[in-house]
């Protein structure tokens, strides 16, 4: 779609434009150096009449649109780069579905069947396992309002990374099969911008700049025969999973009263609740059932949705209040009702590659994977709610091992500098039911923002980086500490790996061999890694002639079984992190032999990030030696990989 025309008047009039509205006629006009001629502001303080100028033009390399958990991970990707990046949100706070406005758990994989749990390791690692540590360095209480703020200091901090909060595009400016720029629309600000950049992101969730861009997608639900996906349905149709609020409740001391406003739907519990799924098993935070779909457009009625929601909801909490049949809500009272509807699926812009169920459930090997998944197939009932003669959820189809997802199901397949990450990604709509779980979702992110800054490197489009550079992303995504299934690491310019050998101290576990393996985890009970005997230990890389060296990597252990998100219920916090993992390296020093002599290059205090980068001033050097001074609370120290480059 092009950028919406403006039209000209004869002269005399405004001599420029004005907005051309729904009924054809002007709906705001501007003069020729693009201020408002209806605006009538005297500035008192400097005296002069005249007219706001807020239209601005900007220029980036690489611009997110929507700052969710995979737009985040996308711009901090870019950034870290090198590339000048800008992250446009609509809200004022970030993290999508995952903010103090919606507060859905930041879910990842874990739930592999068939593997006893202390063999999965299956966290998500990389910059959303950044967050999520922090989060509880930062944020112990586990507040959701602080949460943004977490959020908000991550990625304001970024060096190359701008942000523009309470922003929304609007539309993009095309040059043939390319965004040129993106309208966007500051609403506190009552600013126009334009953002002009050469690569885009779509991680907006409904994806309205890919839409206008003319990128090609799909709503609803693929029929059985295209893809022969045992779990669709037998012919398409328009339903898409629904939205849902959420609550958290607080227990007074005392028993409260409720009132339910006006709006308010009863709920028919008897019927709903000859479904397993919709019973109700605490009353401490939101039930997830109480969901409202759409058969043709959950965009365009997402207000009769949000509306629906807050009814029905209110509905379902005036029986667990007031029915006398759950006696422990007595003393509940709601405390926080999510005012912003969870959005789970609207478009799904199509790629090179569509992923699709059996692509899922046979553990298709992709050559460009980027990114992997492993939650259930999890088909909800698509009129929710409004549907109580159906299960909630159709099923749950487990995973014994984890999926793989191509970089081609990650790029528009028509318009050629645009790429998307989460739930707006090419995909079918039943393998949708697992992909879209957040953590799942900023691997894409994080996937798909370290290639822009590829195209950015070597002046090319994202299908040309997949297939000519597809080596490249991935090592650098393994690098950067992201996990990608059947791949190891074969980094060229890795030091240790190319003519380095490692000796530590004595082992309580693992070998040092193995940190040069190309796997960063260990991983269904095989191992990847050295652990110490005790504190402080020691690594040793050694290498026949010197080597020029500026900066040194290793991966830590923060117990990758274990969940580490923030939950609204407390009660769901038994058996996982709910600190910095005790695991982690907290301090260690490097140190040189340079000419014979060891000397310290340099230190890392309080550290926490599983991925620990170390640089400093080039030297020449014959070892390095990592000394491992104390964890964040274990006695031991567990090492998956060390590497060093010049």
């Amino acid at each position: 779609m092009k950028r919406r025309c403006f039209f000209k008047t004869s002269a005399g009039t405004l001599g420029a434009a004005g907005l051309i509205s729904m009924n054809g006629e002007a709906a705001i006009a501007y003069n020729e150096s693009g201020k408002r001629v209806t605006d009538k502001w005297h500035q008192m303080g400097s005296g002069k009449k005249g007219l706001p100028k807020r239209r601005e033009t900007l220029e980036f390399d690489v611009a997110v649109l929507g700052a969710g958990m995979s737009g985040i991970a996308a711009a901090v990707a870019a950034a870290r780069s090198g590339v000048k990046t800008v992250l446009v949100q609509d809200r004022p706070v970030l993290g999508g579905n995952a903010s103090s406005e919606m507060r859905v758990t930041v879910n990842g994989v874990h739930g592999l069947r068939g593997v006893p749990k202390e063999l999965r390791v299956e966290r998500e690692t990389g910059i959303i396992e950044e967050i999520m540590i922090e989060n509880w360095h930062y944020n112990p209480q586990e507040s959701y309002p602080v949460w943004d703020h977490v959020l908000y200091n991550f990625v304001y901090r970024q060096p190359n990374l701008t942000l523009m909060l309470n922003t929304q595009a609007t539309e993009a400016v095309m040059e043939g099969d390319r965004i040129k720029a993106a309208i966007c629309r500051g609403y506190t600000n009552e600013t126009e911008y334009t953002i002009h950049a050469e690569q885009f992101i779509d991680c907006s969730g409904d994806g309205l700049l890919a839409a206008t861009a003319g990128a090609e997608y799909r709503t609803g639900r693929e029929g059985r025969a295209e893809f022969n996906e045992s779990y669709a349905p037998e012919k398409p149709d328009g339903w898409v999973m629904g939205d849902c609020i959420m609550m958290i409740t607080k227990d007074m001391g005392r028993p409260v009263p409720f009132y339910p406003p006006e709006y308010a739907l009863p709920f028919d519990h008897e019927t709903a609740f000859k479904d397993k799924h919709r019973k109700i098993k605490q009353v401490k935070e939101g039930f997830w059932w109480i969901e409202v779909g759409d058969d043709f457009d959950i965009i365009g009625n997402r207000e009769e949705v949000r509306h629906k929601l807050m009814a029905y909801f209110y509905g379902v909490w005036d029986y667990v209040k007031n029915s006398g049949d759950f006696p422990e809500a007595e003393n509940m009272a709601l405390d926080w009702i999510g005012s912003i509807p969870g959005r789970r699926e609207s478009r799904r812009f199509m790629g090179d590659h569509i992923l699709t169920q059996n692509d899922l459930l046979e553990y298709r090997h992709f050559e460009d994977a980027v990114a992997y998944g492993g939650w259930s197939l999890d088909e909800h009932n698509p009129g929710g709610i409004e549907n109580l003669k159906e299960p909630a959820s159709y099923f749950h189809k487990g995973f014994t091992k984890l999926y793989e997802i191509p970089y081609r199901s990650l790029y528009s397949k028509n318009i050629s500098n645009l790429q998307f990450a989460g739930r707006n990604a090419s995909l079918t709509h039943i393998a949708l039911s697992s992909t879209r779980i957040i953590s799942t979702c900023a691997l894409m992110g994080q996937a798909v923002g370290t290639a822009s800054a590829l195209c950015i490197k070597y002046g090319k489009n994202p299908r040309q980086i997949g297939r000519e550079h597809i080596s490249e992303l991935q090592e650098q995504l393994i690098r950067d500490d992201v996990f990608i299934p059947n791949r190891m690491a074969r980094d060229p310019k890795d030091l240790v790996r190319n003519g380095g050998q490692v000796f530590g101290s004595p082992a309580k576990s693992g070998d040092t061999a193995l940190l040069t393996d190309g796997v960063g985890r260990d991983i269904y009970g095989e191992l990847h890694h050295w652990e110490s005997v005790s504190l402080p230990a020691e690594l040793q890389v050694v290498w026949e002639k010197p080597v020029e060296i500026s900066t040194v990597e290793l991966k830590a252990d923060t117990q990758l079984h274990k969940k580490i998100a923030m939950h609204k219920n407390p009660a769901k916090n038994a058996g996982q992190h709910t600190t910095v993992p005790p695991e982690l390296i907290k301090a260690l020093t490097v140190e040189a032999q340079v000419n014979g002599q060891w000397k310290e290059v340099a230190s890392v205090e309080n550290n926490l990030v599983r991925r620990i980068k170390v640089e400093f001033p080039k030297i020449k050097a014959t070892a390095i030696r990592l000394n491992i001074k104390v964890t964040h609370g274990k006695p031991t120290a567990k090492v998956f990989e060390v590497r060093a480059y010049a």
